[in-house]
């Protein structure tokens, strides 16, 4: 017997893409594709709205959360945080922009792969650590660094933790999108093992470390040509 597929629900993710495309507002965004893809799958307005009230009562302390770390970063960075980490750095004679960003992409995966996903993140790492470190490595090999390659290096410093993350946190077994697909291909009648999937994850996420590291690995050639 065959199960017929909704794929109309899909349409959200349409939303969401389109909407960060346009740079609309991400709240404006994110409503916008809960109403479709509510509409999408047939489910009653009542229903909607009461999904809607419901996440915002479990989320409503999330910003309490959020804003506390980044008030301690910012609190460390006046006292000197990212001038020490670069300092640290220069100390390295073997240190280069590349590598230190590929050790710390090999351990943001593997830490995100056994569910530390709080171990990183863009305000609490890539900002005040990882990209002064990155950018103070290339600056002890080339003083005259251009504005434009230092944006670089902090843009493929955030790019590193995305990757890290995304592609090792699919590997753990608990993760919450390996749980939502389990749930929802057992609504369709197929029941799948959470493990199988999170070990077919293995070879993605060993995939994007030898990928992403040759782009960084790039990325120190880049800076030498460009400081020559």
């Amino acid at each position: 017997m065959q199960h017929t597929i909704n794929l109309w629900p899909l349409l959200g993710v349409a939303v969401i893409v389109l909407g960060f495309a346009l740079r609309a507002h991400p709240v404006l965004v994110v409503l916008a594709a809960f109403f479709v893809t509510g509409i999408a799958a047939a489910m009653p307005m009542e229903h909607l709205l009461a999904s809607l009230g419901t996440a915002f009562i479990k989320t409503r302390n999330l910003p309490i959360i959020l804003l506390l770390p980044i008030a301690a970063i910012g609190l460390l960075e006046r006292h000197g945080l990212k001038e020490h980490a670069q300092a640290s750095i220069a100390r390295i004679k073997s240190a280069t922009t590349g590598r230190l960003l590929i050790v710390y992409l090999a351990i943001r995966e593997l830490a995100a792969a056994f569910g530390l996903t709080s171990i990183g993140g863009h305000p609490n790492m890539v900002r005040p650590l990882i990209a002064p470190m990155a950018e103070g490595a290339a600056e002890v090999r080339y003083p005259n660094l251009s504005i434009e390659m230092r944006y670089r290096i902090r843009a493929m410093s955030a790019a590193t933790d995305n990757v890290g993350l995304f592609f090792g946190e699919d590997v753990f077994v608990a993760f919450g999108a390996i749980v939502l697909m389990q749930t929802i291909l057992r609504g369709e009648g197929l029941e799948v093992d959470p493990l199988h999937m999170a070990l077919w994850g293995i070879p993605t996420a060993i995939s994007a470390f030898i990928i992403h590291s040759w782009r960084l690995y790039r990325l120190d050639k880049h800076i030498a040509r460009s400081a020559a």
